[in-house]
């Protein structure tokens, strides 16, 4: 399984963006696909997963950050609306199957990931 995330750029506050995350490999709509993201000098944190038909967020980005899919694109998506400067981050998509409810925040439960994309909110 291979991972491509794309989408990200300068931007000002306030503005959105679309992050991808297209995924090779098959079985794509069994996957657990999830965002998380890095700031200088901060450890990776969770953003987003989509499961099947459920999404689960972290609560700092909840009611301004969406994550879809499409599976006939094999690919995720994450809307950021409303952006701020505390969003500014490398951006990566991970993968991985029939995670615990309670995991599905935790960087290492991930088997596979994207290179990233590096989002950056200008105040």
């Amino acid at each position: 399984v291979q991972l491509q995330a794309s989408g990200g750029g300068l931007v000002q506050a306030g503005d959105s963006l679309r992050l991808s995350c297209s995924v090779s490999g098959r079985s794509f709509s069994n996957y657990d696909i999830a965002w998380f993201r890095q700031a200088p000098g901060k450890e990776r944190s969770f953003v987003a997963t989509i499961r099947s038909g459920s999404t689960y967020y972290a609560d700092s980005v909840k009611g301004r950050l969406t994550i879809s899919r499409d599976n006939a694109k094999n690919t995720v998506y994450l809307q950021m609306n409303s952006l701020e400067p505390e969003d500014t981050a490398v951006y990566y998509c991970a993968a991985s199957f029939n995670l615990i409810l309670s995991t599905l925040h935790i960087p290492r439960s991930y088997y596979h990931w994207g290179q990233g994309t590096q989002v950056t909110v200008s105040s």
